[in-house]
């Protein structure tokens, strides 16, 4: 029997090999399908994944986006999804994610209730993801939907003792967030003192707009970046 790598073993051993990961988030209310083919061939050539979600979506239009990038893009689609609706069968896994920042009930257990029975049938692969949201500048769309007060940046204690707990409570994955549309991203010091107690791999997302931003959050310490808004808007400089 052939053994396949699962997507979490494959970010797991990018992290032991120290290569570094960046993902091009796709947000399926501003994305365009027909113009799909011409998205993807503007892609940084070290993108490895496609994360698809948004912090509001109509329903049925993340299986729509999901189809059309399977058309023309061979890399990962994971869904990053914003509530249970978003789930679809056609992408490849699913960062099921838990707003541990946060003290909203809907945000940290009953949206993932609400979604089991959508995922059971399907062939994607979990992947269990604390989800910390940190200020960015501006009151973001996380911020107003799930109704919670994002973590301050210069509370760093707070914000790695919410890591920590996220890893204690069987988290596969750390998120650190700032935002759709941030004014700036996750601090490096942020990133680096997380990073330097966690075992597990840290994703960091939101404001990075640069490959300078790009590179100081490798440098402090991510494993994954997300790029969002930047990319979506032509603004992100690779």
């Amino acid at each position: 029997m052939i053994d396949i790598q699962s997507y979490l073993e494959e970010i797991q051993e990018a992290v032991y090999e120290n290569r570094k990961q960046m993902a091009v988030l796709v947000d399926p209310d501003k994305f365009d399908e027909s113009r799909t083919s011409e998205f993807f061939q503007k892609l940084p050539k070290d993108t490895t994944h496609v994360l698809v979600g948004g912090s509001e979506v109509e329903e049925g239009r993340t299986s729509t986006v999901v189809k059309a990038i399977k058309n023309v893009c061979e890399l990962p689609v994971i869904l990053f999804p914003g509530d249970h609706s978003q789930i679809s069968s056609h992408a490849d896994a699913l960062l099921f994610l838990s707003l541990i920042s946060g003290r909203n009930p809907e945000f940290l257990i009953e949206q993932q209730v609400r979604s089991v029975e959508k995922i059971r049938n399907t062939n994607l692969e979990i992947i269990p993801t604390g989800y910390i949201l940190i200020e960015g500048g501006k009151k973001t769309s996380v911020q107003k939907v799930s109704n919670t007060v994002p973590l301050v940046q210069s509370d760093i204690q707070q914000i790695v003792n919410t890591a920590l707990a996220g890893q204690y409570s069987g988290k596969k994955l750390i998120y650190l967030e700032a935002g759709s549309g941030a004014q700036f991203p996750v601090s490096a010091a942020i990133i680096r003192s997380v990073k330097k107690v966690l075992e597990i791999p840290v994703i960091v997302g939101g404001g990075i707009r640069s490959i300078e931003q790009l590179h100081l959050a490798y440098n402090a310490g991510a494993d994954l970046v997300v790029i969002g808004t930047a990319f979506e808007n032509d603004s992100f400089k690779h």
